[in-house]
């Protein structure tokens, strides 16, 4: 499934079909979404897409997309910021002080998961 944005596609759609994809108890990140798109500079991009997804229909997972060294740092956009860390426990991820632990096995890569 090769999914790079088209003039016709509104960008944010495409990042959220990616995250979509990302499957329960794993984790991706912003630059690893950015890739799958093929925006490789467009991690904040996809950080800006992640704030926006409130309300989106289907349901966008964006407790999954972490940082490149595993650090929750969009948890303040999520109400109150620690339901970032009890939605990612809920998916059977651990999280210690704001980071996923075993990060290299819950990392989830669109790019081979996806496209290769």
């Amino acid at each position: 499934m090769k999914k790079q944005a088209t003039k016709q596609d509104n960008i944010y759609d495409v990042i959220y079909d990616v995250v979509r994809a990302v499957p329960k108890g794993r984790v991706t990140t912003y630059g690893a979404v950015a890739a799958a798109i093929g925006v490789k500079s467009g991690a904040r991009m996809v950080g800006y897409a992640m704030n926006s997804c409130d309300g989106v229909k289907p349901k966008v997972p964006a407790h999954r997309v972490v940082n490149r060294n595993g650090m929750l740092t969009g948890k303040h956009h999520f109400s109150p910021p620690e339901l970032m860390q009890q939605l990612l426990e809920k998916d059977g991820v651990k999280v210690q002080d704001d980071k996923v632990l075993d990060f290299s096995t819950r990392f989830w890569d669109p790019v081979k998961e996806l496209l290769g």
